[in-house]
């Protein structure tokens, strides 16, 4: 298997999903339906439209329903037989024929560092991805794929960033970068979350990652950080003081899904696209708007 082939990727799911609560009490984040699919079916998707063909997914206590919504379910498909659904049959077949699943206990929440670090005996020495599902990324090209192709471009590795607000650097791990073309970039340093004054820039690491194998002995050397986790930027920091590392400005429309706002906006967003409901919904807020604007006036 050539170094520079990415087949694997990381998506880690073991958070508890507080930013949600209490709808995540019970249910998974990553099962939440963004219109008519959960969250971490369109990260699956992503990665399978970009060439993945292994989804290592890192759990944690409660999380079974993401295993069940990637398995079959032969008593849910023989019902849709017996009624004449084929095309719904055929969808949900879709989603347990997608890719290799595999899934991996986290046992403690100890940051995104050590979920990564989780899944090592199932990367082995090759390139992998790590996809946080909570960013969802509307594009004509996946956003996964245009990092690969940059990886097998540089032979380094890639992080997905997007320029953000200066008043929103806080929420992210910000890079300091050294611009290589248009939208590409040298990563010479990453710091995590810091202050708007401290920034050196506004472009932020948005959960799309190409890493190589040699960032887990730096992970298992890596202190645990702010609250006790083991934070993936600091490994990154080391690894970018040691071999190349790169930054790549996404296209497409990001949707921070992770929380309470993002995620109406996003639903929003793929409600009007979707092919079965777009148009209803789309006079739906067109008269809701005009109804709001009226009372207004009055």
């Amino acid at each position: 298997m050539s170094r520079l082939t990415v087949r694997k990727a990381v998506i880690p799911a073991a958070g508890l999903g507080t930013r949600f609560l209490p709808a995540t009490k019970a249910s998974p984040k990553e099962m939440l339906p963004l219109v008519d699919k959960p969250l971490i079916q369109y990260t699956v998707e992503e990665a399978v439209a970009s060439g993945i063909e292994d989804i290592i997914v890192i759990t944690g206590r409660g999380k079974r329903a993401i295993e069940d919504h990637f398995d079959r379910s032969v008593e849910l498909e023989e019902n849709l037989k017996g009624t004449g659904k084929s095309q719904v049959l055929h969808q949900i077949r879709q989603i347990s024929n997608l890719a290799n699943f595999c899934y991996v206990r986290q046992s403690e929440a100890l940051g995104l560092g050590h979920a990564v670090l989780c899944a090592q005996h199932l990367i082995g020495d090759e390139p992998f991805a790590v996809i946080l599902g909570d960013e969802i990324i509307d594009a004509d090209v996946p956003g996964l794929a245009q990092l690969i192709h940059v990886y097998k471009k540089r032979h380094g590795a890639v992080l997905g960033v997007q320029d953000v607000p200066k008043a929103d650097v806080s929420r992210y791990g910000i890079i300091t970068p050294k611009r290589l073309s248009h939208g590409l970039h040298r990563v010479e340093d990453l710091v995590e979350k810091p202050s708007p004054a401290d920034a050196p820039s506004t472009l932020a690491v948005i959960g799309r990652y190409i890493l190589p194998p040699e960032i887990f002995p730096i992970l298992r050397k890596t202190a645990p950080g702010k609250n006790g986790e083991i934070q993936l930027t600091d490994a990154l920091k080391t690894l970018a003081k040691k071999s190349p590392m790169y930054a790549l400005e996404v296209e497409g429309q990001r949707h921070d899904a992770g929380d309470k706002l993002g995620f109406l906006i996003a639903t929003v967003e793929f409600a009007l696209k979707n092919p079965a409901l777009g148009a209803e919904f789309r006079d739906y807020l067109s008269t809701r708007t005009h109804t709001t604007s009226n009372n207004r006036r009055g």
